[in-house]
């Protein structure tokens, strides 16, 4: 694909991940965020964060599936350090807005609240992602060893559709979708990859 179509794609994919960030500003600015807007900051910046993580693993997928999709890989890290930006916003609303910088009120809900804790566990499986996500980083660690370490975002998925489900009133379904679209990533990666060592065998008989 030419330079100018990916340079132009890179550009509409920073100004969509980030609305959901200026539409959050906005509503802040207009006093438009509902009768709760600590609980809307949350939300949103953790339904964003989701969002793209499915984005980020569906690549992948995508590119095994159909090869001429090769070119999505340079959208990849874009995409994984938006979902640590929206990430780091849910982090800081419940530290600053919830808490009140309060190590010690931190430490209680985290300790007491399952759901706080599976969120914190997903954001600090995210953390070395985002500092290891840069050419250096690879450099430094080896290609081997950086793909092991980036390995650590499908448990940071899994920690985050816990921490959705943990988070709701019982009853309450809201995470299904969300939970479909990871179980769907998840399962898709040992899926293709049985299929494609049945494809030689299957040319040879």
């Amino acid at each position: 694909m030419p330079r100018s179509i990916i340079t132009l794609l890179k550009t509409l994919t920073w100004i969509a991940c980030l609305v959901p960030a200026a539409l959050l500003v906005y509503g802040a600015i207009s006093n438009n965020l509902g009768p709760d807007p600590t609980a809307r900051l949350a939300f949103s910046t953790g339904l964003a964060t989701l969002r793209l993580l499915a984005i980020t693993l569906a690549i992948s997928p995508l590119r095994k599936l159909i090869p001429r999709l090769n070119w999505l890989i340079r959208f990849r890290r874009l995409l994984g350090l938006f979902a640590f930006f929206y990430a780091t916003l849910h982090m800081l609303t419940w530290f600053a807005l919830y808490n009140n910088f309060d190590l010690h009120a931190m430490f209680i809900d985290v300790t007491k609240r399952r759901f706080i804790m599976a969120g914190a566990a997903a954001y600090l499986l995210l953390l070395p992602l985002a500092l290891t996500s840069t050419n250096w980083a690879i450099r430094k660690m080896g290609g081997k060893n950086w793909n092991r370490l980036h390995k650590l975002i499908y448990l940071a998925a899994i920690c985050g559709v816990v921490h959705y489900w943990w988070q709701v009133k019982p009853g309450v379904l809201t995470p299904t979708d969300m939970t479909i679209v990871f179980a769907v990533l998840l399962l898709a990666r040992p899926a293709i990859a049985f299929a494609q060592r049945r494809k030689p065998l299957s040319s040879a008989t």
